[in-house]
């Protein structure tokens, strides 16, 4: 992996842990209603920046690109959505873990089975290492006793590997640019869920905003940026790498929300992050 694309991962990591953060911390409102502000937010925040690409770069958005967003936007739709159900009833430190820990494995597996990558042994160890490191900063798959959080970390893994192996083709088979496949996804979850915010919802809109406002905005800055950079890493190594790799977020993660959630055992979470960052090391070497 270069340089550049590792240093793209690492940032991205910081940020996506944050913003898993503050949904946390609001996963008490309205979820359906926390996501729809988020993605009306972010679409006005970034409306410049896309504009700009495209007034710059002279692109000109196709049916064949506006067909592969938008099977990227259903999928990453369900991620959110059970995403933030999820942290409703699980603690950060096992939902996230788990689907983190989910997602590059088996995106790894679809991409070498199914796309022909094929990670040097370094790579190969890396992944088995972070996969592991995850595991055991969850628990493994029974030490919590938290049964509906494990499971919702589950299935949230596996939306996360069906976007990344999706997503990874979109920037570079389908030759579509990272910024407009990830401006167009915010607009696309904001457009699919305004249906369900109109209606019985919507006196729900201003009380969820007034008390997590700066989350919102927070979340809907985060959650771009942070998957605008993994997309430009998707275009400068393989998916088999960068996926395992920006599961570093995990430890970041986790040190938040021992810190600001008080969500504890500290000795078993700094040997799962040992082995994180083994595996980490294993892939930026492979």
């Amino acid at each position: 992996m270069s340089p550049w694309a590792l240093a793209l991962i690492l940032v991205a990591a910081v940020a996506h842990a944050t913003w898993n953060l503050l949904s946390k911390k609001a996963s008490q409102a309205d979820g359906i209603v926390f996501l729809w502000l988020i993605g009306v937010v972010a679409t006005v925040v970034w409306s410049p920046l896309f504009a700009g690409f495209l007034v710059v770069t002279g692109t000109r958005l196709t049916w064949g690109d506006l067909a592969v967003i938008s099977g990227s936007t259903a999928l990453h739709l369900g991620y959110f959505v059970l995403l933030q159900r999820g942290y409703g009833t699980g603690d950060l430190s096992l939902v996230y873990p788990v689907a983190r820990g989910t997602g590059p494995m088996l995106a790894s597996l679809v991409a070498v089975l199914f796309l022909g990558e094929h990670p040097a042994p370094a790579g190969v160890a890396g992944i088995v290492l972070v996969g592991v490191g995850v595991f055991m900063m969850s628990g493994g798959a029974a030490g919590s006793g938290d049964l509906r959080g494990l499971l919702s970390g589950l299935v949230v893994g596996l939306f996360i590997a069906g976007y990344t192996v999706w997503d990874s083709q979109v920037v570079s088979a389908f030759a579509v640019a990272p910024i407009m496949l990830n401006y167009l996804g915010e607009v696309g979850r904001a457009l699919a869920l305004t249906p369900f915010v109109v209606g019985r919802r919507r006196r729900l809109i201003g009380a969820v905003w007034r008390e997590h406002r700066s989350r919102v905005v927070g979340a809907a800055f985060l959650i771009f940026l942070s998957y605008l950079l993994v997309l430009v890493a998707f275009t400068m190594a393989p998916v088999s790498v960068v996926a395992p790799a920006r599961e570093v977020s995990v430890l970041i993660a986790v040190v938040l929300g021992g810190r600001l959630l008080a969500e504890g055992d500290l000795r078993r979470r700094l040997l799962a992050a040992g082995v994180i960052l083994g595996g980490v090391v294993a892939i930026a070497l492979s």
